[in-house]
């Protein structure tokens, strides 16, 4: 639904108003699973990527609250700390989750399985295609994994001052932390699924031939065709779909947390 209606100029058959027609469309014209399409790819990227950006983000989180603020919780470090995460995150689902998973939904996608998608980019475009809109990623992503590790952090202090395993608090200052982080960044997302995209009727518009590429290139295409207000197209997607993700990936991974932390002290 956030790809959908983030189309700079989609088609007519692909026009949404809201999140809820859009999805009502969507089922209803295009079958009960469109959806879901890209949930295999996104699940294959997710395990190594995730595994990669908690282990990062407690170690550094540690080592630098150590320098910043010994015996207590900084900020700043938390902030780093999810900023340096991210860069090993998204080395791994960009092409997965933002390229491939991204052109399966688009509206007539023109590719039917993972396997043909990666195979026609890498044959048209090169393995460079694959990592065309990384550093807009991370542009988006570093900001974002600040502001929402800082705010999960912030709520916590406030939800769980004890800091011990609170399914609840975890929950709720996920969800927040993901509403707030995606609010504030989705100017940039805008820019990063239409560098990932490449929506051809958009580009034909403006007579742009070849591929767009560059941060500079995209605002600037994206308030061509939409002004200011182009840059919050699926905000309300963006967050609906935000909230949810990052409450279950705190509690989930508070909750093993907890669990190894307690079976390893039991052992001891």
């Amino acid at each position: 639904l956030q790809t959908r209606m983030q189309s700079l100029q989609p088609d007519p058959k692909a026009q949404y108003r809201g999140v809820y027609e859009a999805l009502k469309k969507m089922v209803l014209t295009e079958g009960f699973w469109r959806p879901l399409r890209g949930i295999d790819v996104t699940m294959l990227g997710a395990g190594p990527a995730h595994a990669l950006y908690f282990a990062c983000y407690e170690k550094m989180k540690k080592s630098l609250s150590d320098i910043f603020q010994p015996g207590g919780n900084s900020h700043l470090a938390n902030g780093i700390a999810g900023s340096v995460a991210t860069l090993l995150h998204d080395a791994v689902m960009n092409p997965a989750e933002a390229v491939v998973k991204q052109r399966l939904q688009m509206f007539n996608s023109p590719y039917t399985s993972v396997l043909g998608c990666v195979r026609t980019v890498q044959r048209t475009e090169g393995f460079g295609a694959f990592y065309r809109s990384y550093t807009t990623q991370l542009t988006m992503n570093v900001p974002f994994q600040a502001i929402h590790f800082i705010t999960y952090e912030l709520m916590q202090e406030h939800l769980n001052p004890h800091r011990q395993y609170h399914p609840q608090s975890h929950i709720v200052a996920g969800a927040v932390a993901g509403a707030v982080a995606a609010a504030a960044t989705t100017p940039l997302d805008v820019c990063k699924t239409l560098l990932n995209t490449q929506e051809n009727t958009a580009l034909s518009s403006l007579k742009i031939r070849g591929h767009l590429s560059g941060m500079a290139n995209a605002f600037s295409t994206v308030y061509q065709l939409g002004g200011l207000p182009g840059f919050f197209k699926g905000v309300q997607a963006r967050v609906i779909y935000q909230m949810p993700s990052t409450a279950i990936a705190w509690s989930v991974y508070e909750f093993f947390k907890y669990f190894l932390t307690k079976h390893a002290l039991e052992k001891k």
